[in-house]
């Protein structure tokens, strides 16, 4: 386990919990250096004093709040150390609320919380029992880096995770984003929903748990080192500008889904479409304003479901 990134305790009514904190999650991410083309010499960010005219070192560093081009207002270590802040000390239960009323955009950051010391275990198990049972959330208060946050509290396992929480006001609308409003017909649903349902799974796919780019990008870096040709993405289709007929994008993704978990071709075959889209052709003009509609979005996703069929 990585070292703890703060300690402190949790504060469950009159109960305190001392602990520790970890990241519950890693990186894995494959990191680049910037270098000199000319003669690839490391290229750093170094701590430069624009009066001086000269590089310092950490200790001759501190924090300040600009309030004008003249004033600077100094902040200490010591300044946000002394904060009149509960949560500075400690991570503060304030509610219970059913984990599914939480909106996930909110939940950022997990991390583990580790009892601290013998005299921690009982209260730290009492907790993580009662909201094992309860079936709730916990949420929570706490003050790190600078700032207060909101937090939520959940078991994994036998351990209590906290989750940063982002404030509403940090929220965007995505009122802006979403398109005008489209009548969509109650036989595309039906077909998205069958589409959903053949792509189902009780867990998250082995095949959609692989970072392929982590690997393309090792793979590159392998063939590079050993002055080899490093492999090329493939060719694609460019989008012919077309209509696409949206209910046969269905039916295709459909049979693909379910070929692709091993179902027979019979099976994969829905005998009802023929005599739904015979009925859907039946107002000429309402169905040419539909598909006019549904151009852009289906069009940019006509690719897509062509991909499986060339990587195989």
């Amino acid at each position: 386990m990585p070292h703890a990134v703060w300690s402190g305790a949790i504060s469950f009514g009159l109960v305190t919990i001392p602990i520790r904190v970890t990241a519950a999650t890693e990186d894995h991410s494959i990191r680049f250096h910037q270098y000199h083309l000319e003669d690839q010499g490391r290229i750093r960010t170094r701590k430069y004093c624009e009066i001086e005219e000269r590089e310092v070192s950490t200790a001759e560093i501190g924090k300040g709040f600009e309030m004008s081009k003249d004033t600077l207002v100094a902040i200490t270590d010591d300044d946000l150390a002394d904060l009149p802040l509960p949560t500075a000390k400690a991570i503060e239960i304030v509610s219970f609320v059913p984990y599914e009323s939480v909106d996930p955009i909110r939940i950022g950051q997990g991390y583990y919380l580790e009892p601290d010391g013998q005299v921690a275990n009982k209260p730290y198990t009492l907790l993580r029992k009662a909201l094992e049972r309860n079936a709730k959330a916990a949420v929570a208060k706490f003050a790190w880096h600078g700032r207060e946050r909101l937090g939520l509290l959940r078991v994994r396992e036998n351990a209590i995770v906290l989750h940063a929480m982002r404030w509403p006001d940090e929220i965007r609308s995505p009122k802006t984003l979403t398109p005008p409003a489209v009548e969509v017909p109650e036989d595309e649903i039906e077909r998205a929903l069958a589409l959903m349902d053949a792509l189902s799974s009780d867990d998250i796919p082995a095949d959609a748990a692989v970072d392929r780019y982590t690997e393309a990008i090792s793979d590159l870096i392998t063939a590079k080192q050993k002055g080899k040709e490093p492999p090329h993405a493939a060719e694609e289709e460019a989008p012919t500008g077309a209509v696409v007929d949206l209910m046969a994008a269905l039916q295709e993704s459909v049979q693909k889904a379910k070929a692709s978990r091993g179902d027979s071709a019979g099976d994969a075959t829905v005998h009802p479409m023929p005599k739904k889209k015979a009925a859907a052709k039946k107002p000429a003009a309402k169905k040419t304003a539909a598909k006019k509609t549904t151009a852009k979005k289906t069009s940019s996703k006509k690719a897509p479901t062509k991909k499986p069929r060339r990587s195989a």
